[in-house]
């Protein structure tokens, strides 16, 4: 696991992006929280930067929406899912459980 931030430090309706081998978005709506790959699959911007509504962030450069539970995109232009990922607080710490990357067709 991941640690991200203290539960405290990431208030309702904010994010926070984790930097590593693939960046990961954090995401508190209404007191639950969620955790997908950063990255917009449609063109390179960060989808903590976007803009929540309920469970979905819009990406802040094609406004391309994905719901924060399944990782799927509403429509275009992004056409792929981003992967979600389980979060975990324990002691008041936020942790990340990354989903291992999935394999392409081999």
């Amino acid at each position: 696991m991941i640690p991200v931030c203290a539960l405290q430090d990431l208030p309702v309706g904010e994010a926070v992006r984790i930097d590593g081998e693939v960046p990961i978005a954090v995401f508190n709506v209404d007191g639950t929280l969620y955790a997908i790959d950063d990255t917009c699959t449609h063109q390179d911007a960060s989808l903590a930067d976007g803009w929540l509504e309920g469970c979905a962030v819009e990406c802040p450069l094609h406004a391309s929406c994905f719901d924060l539970r399944t990782g799927i995109p509403s429509g275009p232009p992004a056409k792929k899912p981003v992967r979600t990922h389980e979060v975990v607080v324990v002691d008041g710490q936020v942790y990340v459980n990354v989903k291992a990357p999935e394999r392409m067709g081999v």
